[in-house]
Protein backbone atom coordinates (compact mmCIF):
# COMPACT_ATOMS: atom_id res chain seq x y z
CA UNK A 1 0.00 0.00 0.00
CA UNK A 2 1.37 3.66 -0.86
CA UNK A 3 1.39 5.61 2.76
CA UNK A 4 -0.87 8.18 2.17
CA UNK A 5 -1.07 11.53 4.93
CA UNK A 6 -4.08 10.14 6.14
CA UNK A 7 -3.98 6.84 6.94
CA UNK A 8 -2.89 6.92 10.45
CA UNK A 9 -5.10 9.86 11.74
CA UNK A 10 -7.90 9.93 13.84
CA UNK A 11 -11.02 11.70 12.95
CA UNK A 12 -14.04 13.43 15.10
CA UNK A 13 -17.50 14.42 13.30
CA UNK A 14 -18.76 17.63 14.95
CA UNK A 15 -22.52 18.30 14.19
CA UNK A 16 -21.98 21.87 14.93
CA UNK A 17 -25.57 22.91 15.56
CA UNK A 18 -25.44 20.38 18.28
CA UNK A 19 -21.78 21.20 19.74
CA UNK A 20 -20.88 24.97 21.21
CA UNK A 21 -23.44 27.64 21.71
CA UNK A 22 -21.57 30.88 22.19
CA UNK A 23 -23.78 33.83 21.60
CA UNK A 24 -26.64 32.27 23.02
CA UNK A 25 -29.15 31.68 20.57
CA UNK A 26 -29.36 27.94 21.44
CA UNK A 27 -27.46 26.82 18.32
CA UNK A 28 -23.76 25.72 18.36
CA UNK A 29 -21.57 28.24 15.67
CA UNK A 30 -18.12 28.38 14.55
CA UNK A 31 -16.56 30.40 17.74
CA UNK A 32 -17.84 27.05 20.10
CA UNK A 33 -15.67 24.88 17.75
CA UNK A 34 -12.63 26.95 17.91
CA UNK A 35 -12.97 27.55 21.63
CA UNK A 36 -12.92 23.79 21.66
CA UNK A 37 -9.44 22.94 19.70
CA UNK A 38 -7.52 22.24 22.23
CA UNK A 39 -9.57 19.40 24.42
CA UNK A 40 -9.89 18.07 20.67
CA UNK A 41 -6.15 17.86 20.25
CA UNK A 42 -5.74 16.47 24.14
CA UNK A 43 -8.16 13.90 22.64
CA UNK A 44 -5.84 13.16 20.18
CA UNK A 45 -8.09 13.99 17.10
CA UNK A 46 -6.03 15.02 13.46
CA UNK A 47 -9.22 15.57 11.04
CA UNK A 48 -12.21 17.28 12.17
CA UNK A 49 -15.58 16.82 9.94
CA UNK A 50 -18.02 19.20 10.07
CA UNK A 51 -21.37 18.66 9.09
CA UNK A 52 -22.91 21.24 7.00
CA UNK A 53 -22.16 24.69 7.11
CA UNK A 54 -23.68 26.32 4.67
CA UNK A 55 -26.41 28.70 4.30
CA UNK A 56 -29.66 26.95 4.52
CA UNK A 57 -33.62 26.99 5.04
CA UNK A 58 -32.32 24.01 7.14
CA UNK A 59 -35.33 21.68 6.25
CA UNK A 60 -32.87 18.54 6.63
CA UNK A 61 -30.21 20.49 8.87
CA UNK A 62 -28.16 21.98 6.64
CA UNK A 63 -28.49 18.99 3.91
CA UNK A 64 -30.51 21.75 1.63
CA UNK A 65 -27.58 23.96 0.73
CA UNK A 66 -29.20 27.29 -0.81
CA UNK A 67 -25.52 29.19 -1.32
CA UNK A 68 -22.26 26.75 -1.57
CA UNK A 69 -20.05 29.82 -1.14
CA UNK A 70 -21.47 30.95 1.94
CA UNK A 71 -21.71 30.35 5.75
CA UNK A 72 -25.13 29.87 7.45
CA UNK A 73 -25.44 32.77 9.58
CA UNK A 74 -26.50 30.65 12.69
CA UNK A 75 -22.92 29.86 12.50
CA UNK A 76 -20.88 32.67 12.14
CA UNK A 77 -19.07 34.22 9.46
CA UNK A 78 -16.35 33.21 6.89
CA UNK A 79 -14.23 35.20 8.39
CA UNK A 80 -14.36 32.69 11.66
CA UNK A 81 -14.53 29.44 9.54
CA UNK A 82 -10.95 31.13 7.81
CA UNK A 83 -10.19 31.57 11.63
CA UNK A 84 -10.97 27.74 12.11
CA UNK A 85 -8.80 26.92 9.88
CA UNK A 86 -5.71 29.00 10.81
CA UNK A 87 -5.94 27.37 14.60
CA UNK A 88 -6.54 23.91 13.08
CA UNK A 89 -3.13 24.13 11.14
CA UNK A 90 -1.84 26.07 14.40
CA UNK A 91 -2.35 22.45 16.14
CA UNK A 92 -1.52 20.49 13.18
CA UNK A 93 -5.01 19.41 12.71
CA UNK A 94 -7.07 19.18 9.32
CA UNK A 95 -10.35 20.48 8.53
CA UNK A 96 -13.02 18.33 6.26
CA UNK A 97 -16.42 19.93 5.32
CA UNK A 98 -19.45 17.91 4.06
CA UNK A 99 -20.20 18.08 0.57
CA UNK A 100 -23.92 17.63 -0.71
CA UNK A 101 -23.68 17.62 -4.55
CA UNK A 102 -26.56 14.70 -4.95
CA UNK A 103 -29.19 17.78 -4.30
CA UNK A 104 -29.33 21.37 -3.09
CA UNK A 105 -31.91 23.23 -1.39
CA UNK A 106 -35.20 24.57 -3.60
CA UNK A 107 -34.10 27.73 -2.13
CA UNK A 108 -30.41 27.80 -4.20
CA UNK A 109 -30.41 30.21 -7.67
CA UNK A 110 -30.18 27.48 -9.72
CA UNK A 111 -33.43 26.01 -8.87
CA UNK A 112 -35.09 29.39 -8.83
CA UNK A 113 -34.35 29.94 -11.93
CA UNK A 114 -35.25 26.53 -13.34
CA UNK A 115 -38.93 27.58 -11.73
CA UNK A 116 -38.97 30.76 -13.61
CA UNK A 117 -38.30 28.90 -16.53
CA UNK A 118 -39.30 25.21 -16.54
CA UNK A 119 -37.77 24.59 -20.09
CA UNK A 120 -34.56 26.49 -20.18
CA UNK A 121 -31.26 26.07 -19.41
CA UNK A 122 -31.55 25.74 -15.74
CA UNK A 123 -33.99 23.34 -15.88
CA UNK A 124 -31.57 20.85 -16.72
CA UNK A 125 -29.60 21.17 -13.93
CA UNK A 126 -32.09 18.86 -12.63
CA UNK A 127 -34.83 16.44 -13.50
CA UNK A 128 -37.94 17.73 -14.93
CA UNK A 129 -40.28 15.25 -16.32
CA UNK A 130 -43.66 14.96 -17.68
CA UNK A 131 -46.04 13.17 -15.61
CA UNK A 132 -47.58 9.86 -16.87
CA UNK A 133 -51.36 9.99 -17.43
CA UNK A 134 -51.84 13.08 -15.27
CA UNK A 135 -49.85 10.68 -12.34
CA UNK A 136 -45.95 11.51 -11.64
CA UNK A 137 -43.21 10.12 -13.75
CA UNK A 138 -42.62 6.84 -11.93
CA UNK A 139 -43.45 5.41 -8.68
CA UNK A 140 -40.22 6.19 -6.55
CA UNK A 141 -40.72 6.48 -3.12
CA UNK A 142 -38.66 9.05 -1.29
CA UNK A 143 -36.18 8.29 1.54
CA UNK A 144 -38.58 10.43 3.35
CA UNK A 145 -41.63 9.08 2.57
CA UNK A 146 -43.89 9.87 -0.04
CA UNK A 147 -43.28 10.26 -3.65
CA UNK A 148 -39.70 11.68 -5.37
CA UNK A 149 -41.83 13.61 -7.55
CA UNK A 150 -43.22 16.74 -6.43
CA UNK A 151 -45.37 18.76 -9.30
CA UNK A 152 -43.80 21.82 -11.28
CA UNK A 153 -46.26 24.69 -10.97
CA UNK A 154 -47.81 26.22 -13.58
CA UNK A 155 -46.92 23.11 -15.71
CA UNK A 156 -47.30 19.71 -16.64
CA UNK A 157 -43.78 18.96 -15.28
CA UNK A 158 -42.96 17.29 -11.98
CA UNK A 159 -39.13 17.63 -10.21
CA UNK A 160 -37.40 14.73 -8.83
CA UNK A 161 -36.51 14.83 -4.98
CA UNK A 162 -35.02 11.62 -3.22
CA UNK A 163 -35.41 13.14 -0.08
CA UNK A 164 -37.31 16.14 0.84
CA UNK A 165 -39.36 17.86 -1.50
CA UNK A 166 -37.30 21.06 -0.54
CA UNK A 167 -34.29 18.77 -2.09
CA UNK A 168 -34.35 18.74 -5.51
CA UNK A 169 -31.60 16.16 -6.93
CA UNK A 170 -29.04 17.75 -9.35
CA UNK A 171 -29.03 16.47 -12.88
CA UNK A 172 -24.99 14.64 -12.91
CA UNK A 173 -25.85 14.04 -16.56
CA UNK A 174 -25.23 17.93 -17.36
CA UNK A 175 -21.85 18.83 -18.12
CA UNK A 176 -22.37 22.37 -17.56
CA UNK A 177 -23.87 21.25 -13.74
CA UNK A 178 -20.84 19.40 -13.21
CA UNK A 179 -18.54 22.16 -14.05
CA UNK A 180 -20.31 24.58 -11.49
CA UNK A 181 -19.80 22.04 -8.99
CA UNK A 182 -16.42 21.27 -9.69
CA UNK A 183 -15.49 25.28 -9.69
CA UNK A 184 -17.05 25.06 -6.14
CA UNK A 185 -14.97 22.16 -4.71
CA UNK A 186 -11.89 23.40 -6.11
CA UNK A 187 -12.61 26.93 -4.34
CA UNK A 188 -13.06 24.94 -0.63
CA UNK A 189 -9.38 23.10 -1.29
CA UNK A 190 -7.70 26.45 -2.18
CA UNK A 191 -9.10 27.59 0.65
CA UNK A 192 -7.14 25.47 2.37
CA UNK A 193 -9.88 22.64 3.32
CA UNK A 194 -7.87 18.83 4.15
CA UNK A 195 -11.25 17.11 1.68
CA UNK A 196 -14.62 16.09 2.27
CA UNK A 197 -16.96 13.59 3.69
CA UNK A 198 -18.89 13.12 0.55
CA UNK A 199 -23.24 12.68 1.24
CA UNK A 200 -25.30 10.19 -0.76
CA UNK A 201 -23.02 10.67 -3.32
CA UNK A 202 -24.14 7.11 -4.92
CA UNK A 203 -27.61 8.37 -5.77
CA UNK A 204 -25.90 10.68 -8.39
CA UNK A 205 -26.74 8.19 -11.36
CA UNK A 206 -30.40 7.88 -12.27
CA UNK A 207 -31.97 5.42 -14.48
CA UNK A 208 -33.00 8.50 -17.17
CA UNK A 209 -35.94 6.31 -17.81
CA UNK A 210 -37.61 6.99 -14.77
CA UNK A 211 -39.30 3.18 -14.99
CA UNK A 212 -41.21 2.17 -12.01
CA UNK A 213 -40.85 -0.39 -10.02
CA UNK A 214 -42.56 -3.23 -7.88
CA UNK A 215 -44.15 -1.90 -4.95
CA UNK A 216 -43.54 -2.68 -1.40
CA UNK A 217 -45.77 -0.14 0.79
CA UNK A 218 -49.86 0.15 0.37
CA UNK A 219 -49.12 3.61 -1.30
CA UNK A 220 -48.08 1.96 -4.41
CA UNK A 221 -44.70 3.23 -4.53
CA UNK A 222 -41.13 1.72 -4.27
CA UNK A 223 -38.07 2.54 -3.12
CA UNK A 224 -36.29 5.03 -4.60
CA UNK A 225 -32.87 2.77 -3.38
CA UNK A 226 -34.55 -0.13 -5.98
CA UNK A 227 -33.49 2.73 -8.65
CA UNK A 228 -30.10 3.25 -6.94
CA UNK A 229 -29.25 -0.50 -6.75
CA UNK A 230 -29.83 -1.72 -10.44
CA UNK A 231 -28.63 1.48 -12.68
CA UNK A 232 -24.92 1.10 -13.87
CA UNK A 233 -22.20 3.76 -14.42
CA UNK A 234 -21.88 5.71 -11.48
CA UNK A 235 -18.01 4.92 -11.34
CA UNK A 236 -17.97 7.20 -14.23
CA UNK A 237 -19.45 10.07 -13.25
CA UNK A 238 -17.09 9.52 -9.70
CA UNK A 239 -13.76 9.41 -11.31
CA UNK A 240 -14.38 12.57 -13.24
CA UNK A 241 -15.44 14.34 -10.24
CA UNK A 242 -11.94 13.02 -8.51
CA UNK A 243 -10.22 13.73 -11.69
CA UNK A 244 -11.41 17.39 -11.15
CA UNK A 245 -11.10 18.28 -8.30
CA UNK A 246 -9.98 15.75 -5.32
CA UNK A 247 -7.14 14.59 -7.33
CA UNK A 248 -5.35 17.75 -7.70
CA UNK A 249 -4.85 18.90 -4.30
CA UNK A 250 -4.56 15.16 -2.52
CA UNK A 251 -7.67 15.76 -0.61
CA UNK A 252 -8.80 12.98 2.04
CA UNK A 253 -12.54 12.15 1.16
CA UNK A 254 -14.31 9.86 2.88
CA UNK A 255 -17.78 8.82 0.99
CA UNK A 256 -20.92 7.95 2.17
CA UNK A 257 -21.89 4.84 0.20
CA UNK A 258 -24.79 2.68 0.48
CA UNK A 259 -25.54 0.11 -2.52
CA UNK A 260 -22.05 -0.88 -3.63
CA UNK A 261 -22.26 -3.85 -6.16
CA UNK A 262 -20.90 -7.16 -5.59
CA UNK A 263 -16.84 -6.41 -6.54
CA UNK A 264 -17.27 -2.61 -6.89
CA UNK A 265 -14.70 -2.24 -3.27
CA UNK A 266 -11.41 -2.19 -5.22
CA UNK A 267 -13.20 0.68 -7.47
CA UNK A 268 -14.20 2.65 -4.55
CA UNK A 269 -11.09 2.63 -2.23
CA UNK A 270 -8.39 0.48 -3.66
CA UNK A 271 -5.27 1.86 -4.55
CA UNK A 272 -6.62 4.20 -7.40
CA UNK A 273 -10.07 4.52 -6.46
CA UNK A 274 -12.81 7.19 -6.17
CA UNK A 275 -12.30 7.67 -2.65
CA UNK A 276 -9.91 7.68 0.51
CA UNK A 277 -12.12 6.05 2.31
CA UNK A 278 -15.88 4.71 2.62
CA UNK A 279 -17.88 4.36 6.10
CA UNK A 280 -18.63 0.87 7.14
CA UNK A 281 -22.37 0.46 7.99
CA UNK A 282 -22.07 -2.98 8.30
CA UNK A 283 -22.73 -2.98 11.84
CA UNK A 284 -25.52 -0.40 11.44
CA UNK A 285 -27.78 -2.41 8.48
CA UNK A 286 -28.53 -4.98 11.24
CA UNK A 287 -30.81 -2.76 12.44
CA UNK A 288 -32.86 -2.18 9.59
CA UNK A 289 -36.62 -3.13 9.11
CA UNK A 290 -38.49 -4.61 6.56
CA UNK A 291 -41.04 -1.86 6.96
CA UNK A 292 -39.49 0.76 9.16
CA UNK A 293 -38.32 1.46 12.51
CA UNK A 294 -40.79 -0.14 14.04
CA UNK A 295 -39.83 -3.52 12.68
CA UNK A 296 -36.50 -2.99 13.11
CA UNK A 297 -34.62 -6.37 15.02
CA UNK A 298 -32.59 -5.62 18.02
CA UNK A 299 -28.85 -6.51 17.35
CA UNK A 300 -27.78 -9.43 17.97
CA UNK A 301 -24.00 -9.84 18.89
CA UNK A 302 -23.05 -12.74 17.11
CA UNK A 303 -23.99 -10.92 13.92
CA UNK A 304 -22.70 -8.01 14.71
CA UNK A 305 -19.23 -9.56 15.39
CA UNK A 306 -19.90 -11.06 11.87
CA UNK A 307 -20.80 -8.07 10.24
CA UNK A 308 -17.62 -6.29 11.68
CA UNK A 309 -15.36 -9.40 11.12
CA UNK A 310 -16.54 -10.27 7.61
CA UNK A 311 -16.11 -6.42 6.51
CA UNK A 312 -12.83 -5.64 8.03
CA UNK A 313 -11.61 -9.26 6.23
CA UNK A 314 -12.83 -8.01 3.03
CA UNK A 315 -11.37 -4.64 2.74
CA UNK A 316 -7.92 -5.66 3.61
CA UNK A 317 -7.51 -6.53 -0.06
CA UNK A 318 -7.88 -3.63 -1.25
CA UNK A 319 -7.39 -0.28 0.77
CA UNK A 320 -9.06 1.02 4.24
CA UNK A 321 -12.08 1.83 5.53
CA UNK A 322 -13.57 4.33 7.93
CA UNK A 323 -14.96 2.91 11.15
CA UNK A 324 -17.74 4.20 13.38
CA UNK A 325 -19.98 3.39 16.14
CA UNK A 326 -22.22 6.32 15.52
CA UNK A 327 -22.60 9.63 13.33
CA UNK A 328 -25.87 11.93 13.42
CA UNK A 329 -27.40 9.83 10.98
CA UNK A 330 -27.96 6.98 14.06
CA UNK A 331 -28.77 6.49 17.52
CA UNK A 332 -26.06 6.27 19.90
CA UNK A 333 -23.96 3.01 20.43
CA UNK A 334 -23.35 2.36 23.75
CA UNK A 335 -27.41 2.11 23.33
CA UNK A 336 -27.90 0.42 20.28
CA UNK A 337 -24.49 -2.05 20.47
CA UNK A 338 -24.47 -2.98 23.97
CA UNK A 339 -26.81 -4.94 26.21
CA UNK A 340 -28.79 -3.24 28.90
CA UNK A 341 -25.65 -4.76 31.69
CA UNK A 342 -23.38 -2.98 29.48
CA UNK A 343 -24.48 0.39 29.28
CA UNK A 344 -21.99 1.69 31.51
CA UNK A 345 -18.46 3.44 31.82
CA UNK A 346 -17.18 -0.14 31.37
CA UNK A 347 -19.00 -1.42 28.76
CA UNK A 348 -18.63 1.92 26.90
CA UNK A 349 -14.28 1.71 27.05
CA UNK A 350 -15.06 -2.14 25.77
CA UNK A 351 -17.10 -1.01 23.18
CA UNK A 352 -14.83 2.18 22.33
CA UNK A 353 -11.97 0.16 22.22
CA UNK A 354 -12.56 -2.88 19.66
CA UNK A 355 -13.48 0.14 17.17
CA UNK A 356 -10.70 2.45 17.33
CA UNK A 357 -7.94 -0.52 16.99
CA UNK A 358 -10.00 -2.07 14.34
CA UNK A 359 -7.81 -1.55 10.63
CA UNK A 360 -9.03 1.50 9.23
CA UNK A 361 -9.42 5.23 10.06
CA UNK A 362 -11.48 5.76 13.32
CA UNK A 363 -14.13 8.14 13.56
CA UNK A 364 -15.02 9.62 16.75
CA UNK A 365 -18.51 11.19 17.09
CA UNK A 366 -18.90 14.34 19.46
CA UNK A 367 -20.35 13.20 22.70
CA UNK A 368 -18.67 9.36 22.02
CA UNK A 369 -15.86 9.97 23.94
CA UNK A 370 -17.65 10.15 27.28
CA UNK A 371 -20.51 7.98 26.41
CA UNK A 372 -23.36 9.76 25.27
CA UNK A 373 -26.22 7.59 25.16
CA UNK A 374 -29.71 7.62 23.82
CA UNK A 375 -32.47 10.79 25.46
CA UNK A 376 -35.67 9.51 26.73
CA UNK A 377 -38.77 11.18 24.40
CA UNK A 378 -41.71 11.36 25.62
CA UNK A 379 -43.88 12.81 22.76
CA UNK A 380 -43.46 13.00 18.93
CA UNK A 381 -43.16 17.12 19.20
CA UNK A 382 -39.98 16.77 21.07
CA UNK A 383 -38.62 15.72 17.69
CA UNK A 384 -36.98 18.04 15.26
CA UNK A 385 -36.09 15.21 12.35
CA UNK A 386 -37.91 14.88 9.77
CA UNK A 387 -37.07 11.27 9.12
CA UNK A 388 -37.84 10.38 12.48
CA UNK A 389 -41.41 12.36 12.46
CA UNK A 390 -41.89 10.12 8.66
CA UNK A 391 -41.10 6.81 10.53
CA UNK A 392 -43.27 7.40 13.94
CA UNK A 393 -46.30 8.47 11.10
CA UNK A 394 -45.41 4.71 9.01
CA UNK A 395 -45.50 2.90 12.54
CA UNK A 396 -48.93 4.90 13.44
CA UNK A 397 -50.38 3.73 10.08
CA UNK A 398 -49.14 0.15 10.76
CA UNK A 399 -51.15 0.14 13.78
CA UNK A 400 -48.79 0.77 16.48
CA UNK A 401 -49.76 2.95 19.36
CA UNK A 402 -48.99 6.21 20.07
CA UNK A 403 -46.28 4.67 22.64
CA UNK A 404 -45.16 1.83 20.76
CA UNK A 405 -44.34 4.24 18.15
CA UNK A 406 -42.85 6.04 20.15
CA UNK A 407 -40.26 3.89 21.70
CA UNK A 408 -39.48 2.22 18.21
CA UNK A 409 -38.58 6.35 16.92
CA UNK A 410 -36.02 5.96 21.02
CA UNK A 411 -34.61 3.60 19.81
CA UNK A 412 -33.29 4.33 15.72
CA UNK A 413 -33.94 8.30 15.93
CA UNK A 414 -31.08 10.20 14.33
CA UNK A 415 -32.13 13.17 16.59
CA UNK A 416 -30.66 10.68 19.88
CA UNK A 417 -27.17 11.86 18.04
CA UNK A 418 -28.40 15.54 17.50
CA UNK A 419 -29.22 16.40 21.08
CA UNK A 420 -26.55 18.97 22.34
CA UNK A 421 -22.58 17.94 23.84
CA UNK A 422 -22.72 17.46 27.57
CA UNK A 423 -20.29 19.61 28.33
CA UNK A 424 -21.14 20.11 32.17
CA UNK A 425 -23.37 20.16 34.97
CA UNK A 426 -24.45 24.01 34.47
CA UNK A 427 -28.35 24.50 32.56
CA UNK A 428 -28.42 22.96 29.35
CA UNK A 429 -25.36 20.84 30.01
CA UNK A 430 -23.18 24.14 29.24
CA UNK A 431 -24.29 23.96 25.72
CA UNK A 432 -25.99 27.45 25.71
CA UNK A 433 -26.79 30.47 27.72
CA UNK A 434 -30.33 30.22 25.76
CA UNK A 435 -32.78 27.75 24.49
CA UNK A 436 -31.28 24.65 23.04
CA UNK A 437 -32.68 24.28 19.40
CA UNK A 438 -33.05 20.59 21.09
CA UNK A 439 -34.09 19.46 24.27
CA UNK A 440 -30.32 18.46 26.61
CA UNK A 441 -30.40 14.86 27.73
CA UNK A 442 -31.59 14.47 30.86
CA UNK A 443 -28.41 12.38 31.97
CA UNK A 444 -26.05 15.33 31.35
CA UNK A 445 -25.64 15.50 34.83
CA UNK A 446 -23.64 12.34 35.42
CA UNK A 447 -22.51 12.31 31.87
CA UNK A 448 -20.21 15.06 30.48
CA UNK A 449 -16.83 16.46 29.73
CA UNK A 450 -16.01 18.42 33.03
CA UNK A 451 -16.81 15.56 35.47
CA UNK A 452 -15.09 13.07 33.10
CA UNK A 453 -11.86 15.42 32.57
CA UNK A 454 -10.45 15.05 36.06
CA UNK A 455 -11.48 10.96 36.53
CA UNK A 456 -8.33 8.96 35.86
CA UNK A 457 -11.08 6.27 35.49
CA UNK A 458 -13.51 7.85 32.76
CA UNK A 459 -14.55 6.83 29.62
CA UNK A 460 -12.71 10.69 28.29
CA UNK A 461 -9.50 9.52 30.01
CA UNK A 462 -10.11 6.28 28.53
CA UNK A 463 -10.36 7.36 24.96
CA UNK A 464 -7.33 9.47 25.43
CA UNK A 465 -5.50 6.65 26.43
CA UNK A 466 -6.89 4.56 23.50
CA UNK A 467 -6.17 7.26 20.64
CA UNK A 468 -2.73 7.82 22.52
CA UNK A 469 -1.54 4.12 22.02
CA UNK A 470 -3.14 3.90 18.50
CA UNK A 471 -0.81 6.82 17.56
CA UNK A 472 2.01 6.20 20.06
CA UNK A 473 5.65 5.78 17.99
CA UNK A 474 5.70 2.00 19.31
CA UNK A 475 2.32 1.10 17.66
CA UNK A 476 1.03 3.07 15.44
CA UNK A 477 2.40 0.85 12.24
CA UNK A 478 0.98 -2.14 13.40
CA UNK A 479 -2.81 -0.21 14.20
CA UNK A 480 -2.47 1.76 10.87
CA UNK A 481 -1.72 -0.81 8.33
CA UNK A 482 -1.40 -4.46 10.60
CA UNK A 483 -3.55 -7.45 9.30
CA UNK A 484 -7.09 -7.96 11.00
CA UNK A 485 -6.84 -11.75 12.18
CA UNK A 486 -10.09 -12.25 13.85
CA UNK A 487 -9.81 -14.89 16.51
CA UNK A 488 -12.00 -17.07 19.10
CA UNK A 489 -15.31 -16.84 17.07
CA UNK A 490 -16.33 -19.97 18.23
CA UNK A 491 -17.60 -18.16 21.75
CA UNK A 492 -21.04 -16.94 22.39
CA UNK A 493 -19.55 -13.74 23.78
CA UNK A 494 -16.00 -12.61 23.48
CA UNK A 495 -15.10 -10.26 20.31
CA UNK A 496 -11.30 -10.60 19.09
CA UNK A 497 -8.60 -10.24 16.89
CA UNK A 498 -4.84 -9.90 16.35
CA UNK A 499 -3.35 -6.75 14.71
CA UNK A 500 -0.29 -8.05 13.11
CA UNK A 501 3.04 -6.96 10.93
CA UNK A 502 5.97 -9.38 10.58
CA UNK A 503 7.39 -7.94 13.56
CA UNK A 504 4.25 -6.69 15.83
CA UNK A 505 1.28 -8.99 17.15
CA UNK A 506 -1.26 -7.16 19.25
CA UNK A 507 -4.83 -9.22 20.90
CA UNK A 508 -7.53 -7.02 21.58
CA UNK A 509 -10.05 -9.19 23.48
CA UNK A 510 -13.75 -8.11 24.91
CA UNK A 511 -16.16 -10.12 26.49
CA UNK A 512 -19.95 -9.20 25.45
CA UNK A 513 -20.89 -11.49 27.77
CA UNK A 514 -22.29 -11.51 31.37
CA UNK A 515 -20.37 -14.33 32.30
CA UNK A 516 -16.77 -14.59 32.52
CA UNK A 517 -15.37 -15.95 30.10
CA UNK A 518 -11.87 -18.21 29.97
CA UNK A 519 -9.82 -18.45 26.78
CA UNK A 520 -6.42 -20.19 25.86
CA UNK A 521 -3.61 -18.04 24.63
CA UNK A 522 -2.19 -18.86 21.09
CA UNK A 523 1.32 -16.82 22.43
CA UNK A 524 3.01 -15.84 25.09
CA UNK A 525 2.26 -12.28 26.87
CA UNK A 526 4.72 -10.09 26.39
CA UNK A 527 2.50 -6.94 27.98
CA UNK A 528 -0.92 -5.61 28.59
CA UNK A 529 -0.79 -2.40 26.73
CA UNK A 530 -4.42 -1.15 28.11
CA UNK A 531 -7.25 -2.55 30.19
CA UNK A 532 -10.75 -0.63 30.77
CA UNK A 533 -10.73 -2.48 34.57
CA UNK A 534 -8.95 -0.85 37.00
CA UNK A 535 -6.45 -3.43 37.66
CA UNK A 536 -5.96 -6.01 35.27
CA UNK A 537 -3.41 -7.67 37.25
CA UNK A 538 -5.90 -10.46 38.03
CA UNK A 539 -6.01 -10.79 33.96
CA UNK A 540 -2.70 -11.57 33.57
CA UNK A 541 -2.09 -14.80 31.89
CA UNK A 542 -2.06 -18.52 33.97
CA UNK A 543 -1.08 -21.78 31.81
CA UNK A 544 -1.62 -19.13 28.77
CA UNK A 545 -5.35 -18.61 29.96
CA UNK A 546 -6.82 -15.53 30.59
CA UNK A 547 -9.75 -14.69 32.24
CA UNK A 548 -12.00 -12.00 30.96
CA UNK A 549 -14.93 -10.75 32.93
CA UNK A 550 -18.12 -9.72 31.85
CA UNK A 551 -17.72 -6.31 29.93
CA UNK A 552 -13.98 -6.54 29.83
CA UNK A 553 -11.76 -5.64 27.43
CA UNK A 554 -7.73 -6.38 26.97
CA UNK A 555 -5.30 -5.11 24.96
CA UNK A 556 -2.09 -7.59 24.47
CA UNK A 557 1.29 -7.64 22.79
CA UNK A 558 2.51 -11.09 22.07
CA UNK A 559 5.47 -12.92 21.10
CA UNK A 560 5.47 -13.23 17.32
CA UNK A 561 7.57 -16.32 17.45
Amino acid sequence: MIKKWWHDKVAYQIYPKSFLDTNGDGIGDLRGIISKLDYLKKLGIDIIWLSPIYKSPFVDQGYDISDYYAIAEEFGTMEEFDELLSEAKKRDMYIIMDLVINHCSDQHEWFQKALADPDGEYADYFYFRKGRNGNPPSNLRSYFGGSCWEPVPGTDKYYLHMFAKEQPDLNWENPLLREKLYEMINWWLEKGLAGFRIDAIINIKKDLDFPDFKPDGPDGLAGCWKMVDEVDGVGELLEDLKKHTFQKYEAFTVGEVFNMKEGELDAFIGENGHFSTIFDFSAHMLSEGEHGWYDAPPVDFKEWRKAITDSQLKVQNCGLEANIIENHDEPRGVSRFLPDYAQNPTGTKMLGTISVLLRGIPFIYQGQEIGMQNAVWNTVDEYNDINTIDQYHTARDAGLTDKEALEACSRLSRDNARTPMQWNTRENAGFTTGTPWLKVNDNYTEINVETQDTDPDSVLNYYRKLIALRKSPAYKEVFAYGEFLPVYQNTSSVMAYYRKTENQRILITANFGKEAVSLTLEYPVKQILLSNMASAEHSLPSNDIITLNSCEVLVFELETL
